[in-house]
This record gives C-alpha cells, sequence and structure tokens, in this order.
C-alpha cells in the first residue's frame, strides 16, 4: 500500500523535520484512518513532495514560499484523480513555483440519499498522479479539522446558485463556496486552478473571490474529454459499458449546437431542444436541464446574442453526468 508523509506540530511533542524542509517545524507521526479513506499508518515516501492533514504546516509552507518571492499555486480536488484534474497540477506547475493539491472528498456539497459514501476514493493511484505532475504538497485533512464539531459558519453565494445545478440540489453549492473558502484561508495561494466542466462552480467561486476580496487569481481551465467526447469525471466510474457508450452522446449533442449557434441559428429553444433531441435518441436518460447561459452571469437566455455557455445535467443510470459548452459571439 502506498505510504503517506503526515505532520503535526512540534509543540505536541516531536523533533523537526531538516531545516531544507518548507515544513521545517513539523514532524511525522501517526494517526487513524480519517474519513477520507486515507492510510493512518503512514510513513514518507521516498518523495520531495509533501503529504499533510493539519492546517498550520501548511500555511506555513505556503508563506514560506511567498516570503521567498515564489508564486504558490492551489488545485483543489476531491480526490479520484483523472487526467483532467492532472491537467490542472500540469497548468499549475506550468504557471507556479509551488504546487499545492488539496485531496478531501467534502460532506457538506452532497445532499440526502446523494453518493458521499459511494464517491470513489482512489488514496494511493492519487498520490501518485500528484507525484508525477509535479505537486509539491499535498493537503488531504480528516473531515474534524475543516468541520469542526462546534462549526457553525457557512458561505452562501446568491443569484449563480439557482439555477442550473443548483435547482435540484439545494444546499451543493453553500457546500462548495464554503470548504473552497477554508482551502483559500488554509493555503493562502497566489492561484487557484478550476475546471472549465463544473462551469457554474467556475463561475460562483470567481465572483465568491471577487466578493469576498480573497487575493487569489481563479484560473479556468479547458475541460479534459475521453477520445469520444465524453467529459472526463470522477463519477464516470459508474457506468455501465453500456452506459459508457451512450454518455457519448451529450458531448456529441453539445458540439452539434456549436455548430448548429454557428450557422446561424440563435433562438435558444431550438439549439437546447436539438441537444435534447439527439441524447434521448441515444438511450434512456433523464435530463435535468439544458440551458444556453450568459457566460458571466449564468442568466438563461432566450437567444442567443452575447457570448454564452450551453450546459446540461443528464442522468443515465445512477450516474448525473455535466458537461457545458463555449458558444463565442
Amino acid at each position: 500500500m502506498r505510504t503517506v508523509a503526515v505532520y503535526q506540530s512540534v509543540e505536541d511533542g516531536g523533533a523537526a523535520f531538516p531545516p531544507t524542509s518548507p515544513v521545517s517545524c513539523w514532524l511525522l507521526c501517526e494517526k487513524s484512518a480519517p474519513p477520507n479513506g486515507i492510510p493512518g499508518d503512514a510513513v514518507a515516501p521516498e518523495t520531495d513532495m509533501d503529504v499533510l492533514r493539519q492546517i498550520e504546516p501548511c500555511r506555513q509552507a505556503v508563506r514560506d514560499m511567498q516570503r521567498r518571492g515564489r508564486i504558490v499555486g492551489l488545485v483543489p480536488t476531491m480526490g479520484a484523480l483523472h487526467e483532467g484534474h492532472v491537467s490542472l497540477i500540469r497548468a499549475a506547475r506550468e504557471r507556479s513555483d509551488y504546487v499545492a493539491v488539496t485531496i478531501f472528498v467534502n460532506p457538506t456539497q452532497f445532499g440526502p440519499g446523494e453518493d458521499l459514501d459511494q464517491y470513489p476514493r482512489t488514496w494511493d493511484a492519487d498520490v501518485d498522479a500528484c507525484e508525477s505532475a509535479g505537486a509539491d504538497l499535498i493537503f488531504a485533512p480528516e473531515n474534524e479539522t475543516m468541520y469542526p464539531a462546534d462549526s457553525s459558519t457557512s458561505v452562501h453565494v446568491s443569484g449563480l446558485t439557482e439555477g442550473l445545478c443548483g435547482a435540484s440540489r439545494p444546499g451543493h453549492f453553500d457546500g462548495v463556496a464554503t470548504i473552497v473558502t477554508k482551502l483559500f484561508m488554509v493555503l493562502p495561494a497566489d492561484l487557484a486552478f478550476f475546471g472549465e466542466k463544473d462551469y457554474q462552480q467556475l463561475v460562483m467561486i470567481r465572483h465568491m473571490a471577487r466578493d469576498l476580496m480573497i487575493p487569489i487569481e481563479i484560473v479556468p481551465c479547458p475541460t479534459i474529454r475521453e477520445p469520444d467526447g465524453l467529459a472526463m469525471s470522477s463519477r464516470n466510474a459508474y457506468l455501465s459499458a453500456t452506459e459508457r457508450k451512450q454518455a457519448a452522446s451529450l458531448s456529441r449533442a453539445l458540439f452539434a449546437a456549436v455548430d448548429r449557434v454557428k450557422g446561424g441559428e440563435r433562438n435558444a429553444s431550438v439549439v437546447t431542444g436539438g441537444i435534447r433531441g439527439e441524447i434521448l435518441a441515444a438511450g434512456p436518460a433523464v435530463i435535468e436541464y439544458v440551458d444556453a447561459v450568459d457566460a458571466d452571469t449564468l442568466e438563461v437566455l432566450s437567444v442567443i446574442d452575447r457570448s454564452a455557455r450551453v450546459c446540461l445535467a443528464v442522468r443515465i443510470g445512477s450516474c448525473l453526468l455535466i458537461d457545458n459548452v463555449s458558444i463565442a459571439m
């Protein structure tokens, strides 16, 4: 089994790391396995990458780098990393001197009956992926670290979170906004990298950082797709072989919509209706929404007369898939 380096403060009773380490005042310790599925009987692998569970050593590592004039990039994830996540880490590596990745399956963004317990947890592979992509630090906290028992504060971004996925997942974006704000406080990076596949989330985080005056630049990164066009997602693992083949209809329909708009179609109902028809023709599916929205405000458009995103959420079998494409005007 892959092992990880975990650290606690010197005040808790141990010797320090060598002074060359960015977390030189934190020491290796053993702890019980947290709910996120990270092994607790952990020792350091042969790597220069630090794996931390506690808040203060993460802050120290980031601030140490920034005091040296280094640019720090942050890639928040829930683990189960795929090539889409890896592309974010590589983008951070290109623009940053020091790259931190977070791996935390955030319970507050899952609603009742959703897949919190079933969400894929692939710790060993995730560590390998982070190391191979050039990460310098993984922050993998326990639930109790991010949500102490007496926590009573959450973050709500109004307007942007009511439509699209927010209509059927009440509280989801409050959970996302809250954990991202916490991670920005723990790891006060210069840049934070988010994928465009979760477009509503990206727009919300960009506006939240602006409104709360959080001095972190939000960097959007393009959606990474499978060879047949399906947007990469950790939840794709839920699809059966038949469902997986059917799921490729989502991107085909979206790209056909882009061509339709390029051909002169501006009626949003015609564009989204074509998407619905192609998806349903591919097999049984429950379409939660297909909307053309303003690229910045997420206002649903009846006429596509400005830069827009066509966004959809479709359930195939037990798997909820989301995707979107850009409409440039």
